[in-house]
């Protein structure tokens, strides 16, 4: 049977962007199933070589599998972005020429019920991208405090009815624990005043709150920022750094950072706005609606 794949979303933009050449070292920060390395690998080879990295040990499975025909080029490794200088440092790499983050969570991971990431199927709450780490979306519905399920949502989400939500949680959760992903949709769907439900919504009424839960299990905006700083100190000079993102939370996050170390003298800003999808793209590929590419370039004075 033939294994489903996410589809790379960006991916020319991002090709184009890196410039890329043969004999190039190249991370791919967030591998996925391998849509953007298996065409970063084509242009940096032969003599290139990819590290490639994922939280998620399913994601690595599957792209070992379709890399194989790279053999040695790229090497694999399960670890969290935040840890690329741990990372790097075992793979005997001092200097990259390019590296991209491809942030969110893959079709693959969304359309695998027990993942818990989707709440249009029945699975447990889970959330975990690595699932070798502690904390999961059930330990944080059910035992955070209503105060801090509201600013979860509100803070990850940006969920207008943040407030009435957790106090549904809350009371629900003294009646039994909320233990699956339609246990919780259908709790936040009630927990919104049924003339809003259509009218304020053009998303499913969940979105926002398992967006803020997966962000909070996941610590995604918390390690972002430290990971970008990092992936920047280890390019080489005119070396390029690409991130998509596909929420204005993460968008907010990338476009600062590259703002603050243009502004030490550090990198220069390639895209003064984020590059998105064509048209012919999204009706391809309806996840690539709201990603955004923001690239720049390292600058090292000599």
């Amino acid at each position: 049977m033939e294994e489903k794949l996410h589809v790379p979303v960006l991916l020319q933009e991002v090709i184009g962007n890196l410039n890329l050449k043969p004999g190039q070292t190249i991370v791919d920060a967030t591998l996925g199933t391998g849509g953007h390395s298996q065409e970063i690998l084509k242009m940096i080879t032969p003599g290139g070589r990819l590290i490639a990295i994922d939280r998620d040990q399913d994601a690595l499975e599957i792209s070992k599998r379709r890399l194989a025909p790279f053999g040695n080029a790229v090497e694999f490794f399960h670890g969290n972005f935040v840890d690329l200088d741990q990372i790097l440092d075992k793979a005997g790499v001092h200097k990259i020429d390019g590296i991209v983050f491809d942030l969110g969570i893959s079709t693959v991971q969304l359309r695998n019920p027990l993942r818990g990431f989707s709440f249009q199927e029945e699975g447990p709450l889970d959330m975990r991208l690595d699932q070798q780490s502690y904390i999961s979306a059930y330990d944080l519905v059910n035992n955070l405090n209503e105060s801090e399920i509201s600013d979860m949502l509100w803070t990850f989400g940006q969920e207008r009815w943040h407030n009435r939500i957790a106090h549904l949680v809350v009371e629900e959760r003294q009646i039994q624990p909320i233990t699956t992903t339609t246990q919780l949709a259908n709790l936040v769907a009630r927990s919104i005043p049924a003339r809003f439900r259509r009218s304020h919504y053009r998303i499913h009424p969940a979105t926002r709150t398992f967006q803020a839960v997966r962000i909070a299990v996941n610590r995604e905006l918390e390690i972002l920022e430290s990971a970008l700083d990092k992936a920047v100190a280890f390019l080489e000079n005119q070396a390029r750094i690409s991130v998509i993102s596909f929420h204005s939370l993460e968008d907010r996050v990338v476009k600062h950072t590259f703002r603050r170390l243009e502004a030490d003298g550090i990198i220069n800003i390639i895209t003064a706005k984020p590059l998105t999808a064509t048209y012919s793209e999204v009706d391809v590929n309806p996840s690539s609606r709201s990603s955004k590419l923001r690239v720049a370039e390292r600058v090292i004075n000599q």
